[in-house]
C-alpha cells in the first residue's frame, strides 16, 4: 500500500485506555487517577472510555511543576 505524505501525519482524535497506557508508559491505575483529577479529557462512548489524544500530548509535554 502506498503511503501519502499527509496520511503519516493525521493523529487520532481519541486513544482508548490500553493504547494511552502503551504510548505513554504509565499505569492503568495512574491513567484513571489523571482522568479523575481531569488532568486528562475524556470522552464516553457506550461503555469505551476513550482519552483525547491533545489532552494526552499536552499532558506529557507540559513542563514540571515548580516548587
Amino acid at each position: 500500500m502506498i503511503e501519502r505524505a499527509w496520511e503519516r501525519k493525521i493523529e487520532p482524535l481519541t486513544v482508548r485506555v490500553a493504547t494511552a497506557v502503551r504510548i505513554t508508559g504509565l499505569s492503568r491505575s495512574r491513567i484513571y487517577e489523571l482522568i479523575q483529577t481531569g488532568d486528562l479529557e475524556t470522552v464516553k462512548v457506550g461503555r469505551a472510555t476513550l482519552i483525547q489524544f491533545q489532552s494526552l500530548k499536552s499532558l506529557v509535554s507540559a513542563p514540571p511543576p515548580l516548587e
